[in-house]
């Protein structure tokens, strides 16, 4: 064999045990669970003595494929075996149940840069010591929230005193790091995970819990600097939406950034430079290398000692890191370190590569650092984008691209100008084309004005307004001559977002809809001839426009989202979607209608509501109504909204009154609840404990099957219906009144309505506790199943077969807490064998 051959061979190895490392780590990132610590450690070892051998095998005589598939495997084994081992290593440190939500007296230090949430904030902690003896076992690194009193509290301190760095004594209310999992949506138990929190919890303050700031000490240097340069921008800025953009830039704080200016980055394509990311990264080093560079060249000594393109590259590297390090050591800024340290240290070694096997380096290195990165859409679209620009022809040679030698200048500067823009254009198509099916299928969401846009805004942000945000780490005054350019880049934005048709949304794609999308991209921006390009927007087409599948006429389904402590309901029918409250609204703003709610109904393919139903003013049903009917809108508008609301105005609106019934696609819907009387009453019979009596009770019914959502109502109300000798009350599914409060859910309610399966939707741990357990006990003796959203995630039910699934069971994954549920049909969750003749 060869010398040639043999060193493709030789790559062939090292492409096979990337690829193989990066497979067992996908496999083993879609288990539901791990093998015990001291098994998955020693097979690490294992597979590492296997590795050495491997090795001594090949370096006797070349073996061809054969070793090529033996290091295939290898690789596979010790992705899978080193991610299982620190997953296990993760999952050991658990929050003992019996401590879950009781009160805590802890010390120790905030370790990271405070992030404000609107009404608070929130904090990494590192626990030092407990008021109590605590398990070996018990987390130490916490994130926790610290919320503004709506009371007050004089001579407390308040959570804007806090920062990185203090020591503070603290009671504490803990518990096991808990999200809501919807279909497509956010894995919050996922995000902790990564960062290694074993739990969450909150800062009780009150005249019986105060918290007191002890001495400084030692600790979090970088921390306290990162803060102090957040206050002095604020001082130098003052509160404008500029300071927020160039704090993210300058020191990772995105919780500066308000959610609107967020929304609009999002809409024209441009969020990924609102923040310090790998693009940002990558762009300061080249730029530190190629100044490096330039001055290492009036230094002949130096030169001779080392390379000017060798010493400028490394000094690239060493400020991306320090940059990284401003910014929080956020994961996006780990991979791109990872990233430009494997290729700078493979390139510095001497060793010879293609640029798609340091491509796949640098892949593997981040999935070595960071496992879990692999389930981060930020790694797909990083990676992807940079293979699209290989592909294409658009990758130089990195932050060590050499200069012209000798004494040959080079092109004139006019050239190399025409050189650099026509590679930002090309790179710039690149990205906006091929990462637009990777988009779709991550987001469900294309900017159509992202090209535009990134064309004006990747320049202004990356060479101007970037470095003049660092700069003020020196100088202030140039946070004041980067907020001019960034506002006129703001105002931009803000009308490009405006435009009709500005973001183009698809429901979820069939899988052979998506691999033939992502194809087409790839062929799109490949140097092919016209006619396959052709070929690749065709292949686009089926991503674009799925087939969105749905029930048969006659049929319905029900989807109950996993929206915390609030109501949401979406039914929908052949042809038409009805939308049973919204969720509860959050901190700034933000709420369930903007953070999983309209992600949601777009995934599933609702571009409009045929029907939006506010059951009552209570914010937890309310909450994200103004989101949703600004993102997709509603055709018709029910509520018992007081005249005078403000979002009885948002669409055509009808009081929800007793006997309003309408048919779509052969099912029917009524409202049994409220009277019509009650329709011409203000806001001044809307008091506390009234608005519930108010809520809008909906049936939904096919010939077969029905479904009763009944809001907050009380046990006042269940009797009223239950006098109402014409109504069919008997339903198969049931929403909980009021979340499982003791105030509904009656005896002569159950005993009536008797459904086969009740579903609560109630926060984790919720300071109601809902669902209460003499409730829940009523239910068990009715032998009623009620299924918790808080333990399920979203629940979904269909007419046809009266079948239903948790989400948490359908893609179980080991770092989500487990399944809970009550009553005698909780168990079917768990089976799927819940299907009735």
């Amino acid at each position: 064999m060869g010398t040639q051959a043999l060193s493709r061979v030789g790559g062939g190895r090292r492409a096979a045990l990337a690829l193989g490392w990066l497979g067992g780590t996908g496999w083993q990132l879609h288990g539901a669970s791990v093998v015990p610590l001291a098994a998955s450690a020693g097979m690490v070892g294992l597979l590492l003595l296997a590795g050495v051998l491997l090795h001594a095998w090949c370096r006797r005589r070349e073996r061809g494929w054969t070793a090529v598939w033996l290091c295939l495997l290898l690789g596979a084994g010790l992705g899978w075996a080193q991610t299982d081992w620190r997953a296990a290593r993760r999952l050991a440190v658990v929050l003992p149940p019996a401590l879950e939500g009781q009160a805590l007296a802890v010390v120790g230090r905030v370790v990271a840069l405070p992030a404000r949430t609107g009404d608070g904030v929130r904090f990494l902690f590192e626990i030092e010591s407990f008021d109590r003896p605590v398990p070996d076992t018990m987390p130490r690194r916490v994130m926790l929230s610290w919320f503004v009193p709506s009371w007050g509290l004089p001579g407390q301190p308040a959570p804007q005193d806090l920062a990185a760095g203090q020591r503070w004594r603290l009671e504490v209310r803990l518990r096991q790091p808990h999200g809501a999992i919807n279909p497509g949506g956010f894995d919050r138990e996922l995000w902790l995970f990564e960062q290694d929190v074993r739990a969450t919890g909150s800062v009780r303050t009150g005249k019986s819990a105060r918290a007191q700031r002890l001495e400084a000490g030692v600790c979090c240097a970088l921390e306290r600097y990162r803060q102090r340069v957040r206050e002095a921008l604020e001082r130098r800025l003052g509160d404008t939406p500029q300071a927020g953009v160039l704090a993210a830039l300058s020191v990772g704080d995105q919780s500066a950034i308000d959610r609107a200016d967020w929304a609009v980055f999002r809409l024209t394509g441009v969020a990924h430079l609102m923040a310090i990311s790998g693009l940002h990264i990558t762009m300061l080093a080249w730029l530190a290398a190629r100044l490096a560079a330039w001055g290492w060249r009036r230094s002949r000594r130096l030169c001779w000692c080392v390379p000017a393109p060798l010493a400028g590259a490394w000094a690239g590297v060493v400020l991306a890191i320090a940059y990284a390090l401003l910014a929080g050591w956020g994961v996006p800024a780990q991979r791109t370190v990872c990233m430009l340290v494997a290729w700078q240290v493979w390139r510095t070694a001497g060793l010879r590569s293609s640029a798609a096997g340091q491509w796949l380096l640098a892949a593997l290195v981040v999935a070595v650092a960071d496992p879990w990165a692999l389930l981060q859409a930020g790694f797909w679209l990083s990676f992807i984008a940079v293979g699209l620009l290989m592909g294409s022809g658009g990758v130089g040679e990195g932050i060590d691209r050499r200069e012209p030698s000798g004494g040959d200048p080079g092109p004139a500067w006019p050239a190399r100008a025409g050189r650099l823009v026509r590679e930002g254009l090309h790179s710039q198509w690149v990205a906006s084309i091929g990462l637009a099916p990777w988009t779709l299928l991550l987001f469900q969401q294309l900017s159509l004005v992202g090209l535009l846009a990134n064309l004006v805004a990747v320049p202004v942000v990356t060479w101007l307004v970037t470095p003049l945000a660092l700069l003020g780490l020196f100088w202030s005054g140039s946070w004041v001559l980067a907020a001019a350019p960034l506002e006129g880049l703001m105002a931009a934005l803000s009308w490009l977002s405006t435009w009709p048709w500005a973001a183009w949304s698809a429901p979820a794609a069939p899988v052979w809809a998506s691999v033939a999308g992502l194809i087409g991209g790839g062929l799109m921006v490949a140097p092919l001839p016209v006619t396959m390009r052709g070929v690749g927007l065709l292949l686009t087409l089926p991503m674009l426009w799925p087939a969105v599948p749905g029930p048969a006429a006659g049929e319905f389904d029900v989807l109950v989202p996993d929206v915390g402590q609030g109501n949401a309901v979406l039914v929908r029918t052949a042809t038409h979607a009805l939308l049973y409250d919204t969720g509860p609204a959050w901190a700034r703003g933000a709420g369930a209608g903007e953070l999983i709610l309209v992600p949601l109904l777009r995934r599933l393919g609702v571009g409009r509501l045929d029907a939006l139903v506010l059951s009552h003013r209570d914010s937890d049903h309310t909450g994200g109504a103004e989101a949703v009917i600004h993102s997709l809108g509603a055709y018709h508008l029910f509520s018992s909204l007081e005249a005078g609301h403000a979002l009885r105005g948002r669409a055509p609106h009808q009081w929800c009154s007793r006997g309003l019934r309408w048919q779509w696609d052969g099912v029917s819907f009524e409202f049994l609840h409220p009277s019509a009387d009650l329709a011409g009453q203000g806001i001044e019979a809307v008091r506390p404990g009234r608005s519930n009596a108010r809520s809008c009770v909906l049936q939904i019914r096919n010939a077969s099957r029905s479904v009763l959502l009944t809001g907050d109502m009380e046990r006042e109300q269940e009797l009223t219906l239950l006098q109402a000798p014409t109504l069919k009350i008997r339903t198969d599914v049931m929403l909980v009144p009021h979340h499982g409060s003791r105030t509904s859910s009656s005896d002569e309610w159950l005993r009536a309505v008797k459904p086969d399966v009740a579903v609560v939707q109630a926060g984790y741990l919720n300071r109601y506790g809902h669902p209460a357990a003499e409730v829940m006990a009523r239910y068990g003796a009715h032998g009623i199943g009620v299924i918790r959203t808080d333990s399920c995630g979203a629940w979904r039910w269909s007419s046809t077969n009266a079948r239903f699934s948790c989400t948490r069971v359908e893609t179980p994954r080991y770092w989500r807490a487990l399944l809970r549920g009550d009553g005698p049909e909780f168990a079917k969750t768990l089976s799927f064998d819940n299907t009735e003749p």
